[in-house]
């Protein structure tokens, strides 16, 4: 019998020593993670400091590891780390901690609930396209943040953070822009140390805590339930006891990042899309006259808007808020001819699943057809996982899409805009992905 040929181990980016490949990481991660699997593969094998990394990118691999053998896996160090900002909350927590709040949480999502968010969302995001001025330059990306952050504020807090929302959005842009300072090897050490990018986070940190604990402080006054998701963790009773204000801080300031962050930076980068293909722009504004015909739509429009949502579905295809999902395999797994030790970590990065040849021909190409129901069923599941898969699926998928889709009709029926010519668009990675210079632009009234 002849010996197999099939190598003993995946293609290895060597780096330098020490580092490994961390400065070309650190640089352009989708880029460099994109490249490197369009030149060696499905499964490749690189160090970032003294962590060895697997980039695995075939949707049956990831399946398999989000899905089927999913008990095998822990989060990764970007998870682990992201407790210095957000504790123990459900994008933090593990194993029976993160059920038990998972359980507490999931009802604010459920299908009754998203019903009546919706009427919520059109209003804030009329009161975004009111305020806008016909031929003035706004930040595409700023204006999204404002109007996201107040739809979690008001849907799941029952809140109004109107005036405290350019003091949210500033420290949450200094705290994720930081993280990539907390997740450098030995950074556990280095935020001990007096460094200005430390007190910056520390200080941006505490000024989220202050808004949220004040928020929390409010409605302790009065804990009945008024049928919010902080109504839910304030008077949630599970095995006995309820949550302390850590524990609610923890899981709000979870939301509040998950719940707006994404789908703003889903949604800006769904304007620019759109000002760079006016055929598919025109499609879009067709479907919203023909389904609303002027009216301001509602959560029974949702069926009938769905070139919309295709739309809203190819931008994050291209740029998935969600560029990265990492585990840490327990013990040695198998991952089609190879076996990977324990404690590595495996990522999976939608940004270059979805931009892959095999799934979605001329992948750089904006094209909403591709989310046509046969073209779907077409592909393999994990071809296109914005919001992840397993246990540890967005819990605020069905809300995003939703409001995705009701914010797009809501200003598109008023508005269009229009990249300002010359702005760069450049892509930066931190825990989403934004748009690097923010997204100026024209509006334009229709």
């Amino acid at each position: 019998m002849l010996a197999s040929t099939v190598p003993s181990r995946p293609p290895f980016l060597k780096g330098r020593p020490f580092i490994g490949v961390l400065p070309e990481f650190r640089s352009n991660a989708p880029d460099f993670l994109l490249d490197t699997q369009r030149r060696l593969g499905d499964l490749v094998h690189f160090k970032l400091g003294p962590q060895q990394m697997y980039e695995v990118s075939h949707p049956d691999w990831i399946r398999d590891i989000l899905v089927t053998h999913q008990s095998n896996f822990t989060k990764s160090r970007m998870l682990e780390r992201a407790k210095v900002l957000l504790g123990e909350g459900l994008l933090t927590s593990e194993d029976a901690f993160h059920t038990r709040q998972r359980r507490l949480v999931q009802p604010a999502f459920h299908r009754e609930r998203l019903a009546g968010y919706a009427a919520s969302m059109v209003e804030c995001a009329v009161h975004t396209r009111d305020s806008w001025q016909s031929g003035k330059t706004y930040d595409a990306m700023r204006e999204m943040n404002r109007l996201t952050l107040a739809i979690v504020a008001k849907t799941l807090f029952s809140a109004d953070v109107s005036s405290e929302a350019d003091e949210i959005g500033a420290a949450l842009t200094e705290v994720l822009g930081l993280f990539e300072t907390v997740l450098m090897p030995f950074s556990e050490w280095l935020e001990k140390l007096p460094l200005p990018s430390v007190r910056r986070f520390e200080r941006a940190r505490d000024t989220l805590d202050r808004i949220i604990y004040g928020i929390i402080a409010e409605r302790r006054k009065n804990p009945r339930d008024t049928g919010d998701l902080l109504s839910m963790l304030l008077v949630a009773q599970d095995e006995g006891s309820g949550m302390d204000d850590k524990q609610v801080r923890d899981e709000a300031l979870t939301l509040f990042l998950a719940g707006h962050e994404t789908t703003a930076n889903a949604l800006t980068w769904t304007w620019y899309l759109l000002s760079q293909n006016p055929a598919a722009e025109q499609k879009l504004h067709e479907e919203i006259e023909r389904v609303l015909g002027g009216r301001l739509p509602a959560f029974d429009d949702l069926a009938e808007l769905k070139y919309v949502e295709m739309v809203f579905a190819e931008a994050m295809r291209l740029y998935p808020p969600a560029w990265s999902i990492g585990r840490r395999n327990i013990k040695a797994y198998r991952v089609g001819d190879y076996e990977i030790p324990a404690q590595s970590i495996l990522l999976m990065s939608p940004f270059v699943v979805h931009r892959d040849a095999r799934w979605f021909p001329e992948p750089e190409q904006f094209d909403p057809s591709r989310f046509l129901p046969e073209a779907v069923a077409a592909r393999p599941k994990f071809s296109y996982f914005p919001f992840g898969g397993g246990t540890r699926v967005c819990i605020g998928e069905r809300f995003a899409w939703m409001e995705g889709v009701l914010l797009l009709a809501t200003l598109a029926q008023r508005w269009r805009l229009r990249l300002v010519p010359g702005h760069p668009v450049e892509k930066r990675a931190l825990i989403t992905l934004r748009p690097k210079h923010g997204m100026q632009c024209v509006v334009e009234s229709r």
